[in-house]
């Protein structure tokens, strides 16, 4: 399996708002009471190491401590702004078992999270843990073990140095335009502008029709940097690339279960074949009754044995060193993939349970769709033109609301200045 494909390295950039960031938190921190994911295995959660903890406090506390200790700000932003970066590091799974496991893959992503520190700011790495308890279904079953994908989840906070400077209205003309402080302004946008020219095979920058240079993305630039790095650290047998959006990735459940069931016919068949390997083992058990019948013992209590019975004595001997060893190899294979039968099994099972139940609460839906065609498309259309109708109505709204604080600011600035003339 290691020699399938390339060991390959993966930075991926998941953007969290306020809204959303607990469900991460839950992933991450393992909060949840049971997850989606049906290759955690809670008993290994022990295993997963922080190299950031945020201990008892969520990731919308610290930064909410942040912002009272004057360390960040979020003055300005929208209220749907983005405010965390998740960032997740991973190898595709054989590279680790391959150097060791467990220990290794602790020493790698440690430095990988040193890369996170230096890139971002260590102040604004909020959290920082490698997963160490998700199992890897496909590798354990070639492999007949159970195989755990390690990978690193990284929360960082997007932070820009941003100049205030005096306005026109300082009554100290002098100060006016300067800058008159500098904050760590979180802003995802000014965080991931890109500022590296796009090149062709011989070097030139790519330019835009206006004569502009294209720039590279942001998250391609981080790819690379990860990768240096981690070379730079002694981590050069593996390459630089980028996850495909393959099928192996997709959340269907439909996917799922067709993947399951290939599985559990394959591990069926696994056991099918151990078991017939496993018979010539056992038939070793059926010359106990004839070397019980060999030798008889004399008057001082030892035994005298034939030439014949003594070649055949030690020949059975020999067999059962070597068969020993077998016997064990094969019973633990046999017992290993009957209990990934079952585990597969049973996920399969909940995974029928919930690709059943939605069904089900799509059927009239699909029902309608089947013997009223015409109708559903003009209910879906009437839908699709309701909810941008709302969109419309909200961001109308959020404007009038920008627009009556920017009244009332401006109310209040020529109160302030109208205060000022008279003193």
């Amino acid at each position: 399996m290691s020699g399938s494909k390339p060991d390959m390295s993966c930075a991926r950039v998941v953007q969290y708002k306020s809204s959303n960031i607990g469900a991460a938190e839950r992933h991450n921190e393992r909060k949840n009471a049971n997850y989606e994911n049906l290759n955690v295995v809670p008993e290994r959660i022990p295993m997963n190491v922080h190299f950031r903890d945020p201990g008892d406090k969520s990731y919308m506390e610290i930064l909410r401590e942040m912002e009272k200790e004057g360390k960040v700000s979020t003055r300005g932003l929208r209220q749907d702004a983005t405010l965390f970066d998740e960032i997740v590091i991973d190898v595709n799974t054989m590279y680790f078992e391959n150097h060791g496991g467990y220990e290794y893959a602790k020493e790698f992503y440690e430095t990988a999270f040193h890369f996170l520190e230096e890139k971002f700011g260590a102040d604004n790495v909020i959290s920082a843990v490698m997963h160490a308890d998700e199992r890897n279904l496909a590798a354990s079953e070639d492999l007949g073990k159970e195989v755990y994908h390690y990978h690193l989840h990284a929360v960082v906070l997007p932070v820009v140095e941003k100049e205030i400077r005096w306005s026109k209205r300082c009554k100290n003309q002098a100060l006016r335009g300067t800058v008159k402080a500098v904050v760590n302004q979180i802003s995802h946008s000014k965080k991931w502008a890109s500022d590296v020219p796009l090149t062709n095979e011989q070097g030139q920058i790519i330019r835009r029709s206006n004569g502009k240079p294209k720039y590279r993305k942001s998250y391609s630039v981080l790819q690379d940097e990860l990768y240096d790095y981690l070379k730079e650290h002694g981590y050069r047998d593996f390459q630089r690339g980028e996850r495909g959006s393959t099928a192996e990735n997709l959340k269907s459940l439909q996917y799922q279960i067709s993947k399951d069931k290939e599985r559990l016919a394959d591990i069926q068949e696994r056991i099918e074949q151990a078991e017939i390997e496993y018979e010539p083992a056992v038939g070793v058990q059926k010359t106990y009754a004839e070397i019980d019948g060999m030798g008889k013992k004399g008057i001082t209590g030892k035994y005298s044995i034939s030439g014949t019975d003594y070649e055949q004595l030690t020949a059975l001997a020999k067999e059962g060193i070597t068969s020993r060893a077998e016997i064990r190899k094969r019973d633990e294979s046999i017992s290993y993939y009957r209990e990934n039968y079952y585990r597969s099994s049973n996920r399969l099972d909940a995974l029928q349970k919930k690709y059943d139940q939605l069904v089900e609460k799509c059927r009239p839906f699909l029902d309608a769709m089947e013997h009223f065609p015409a109708l559903v498309k003009a209910f879906t259309d009437s839908v699709k033109e309701l909810f941008t109708q709302k969109a419309a109505q909200e961001k109308a709204e959020r404007e009038r609301q920008l627009a009556e604080r920017e009244r009332l600011r401006a109310a209040r600035r020529k109160k302030n200045r109208d205060r000022g003339e008279e003193r």
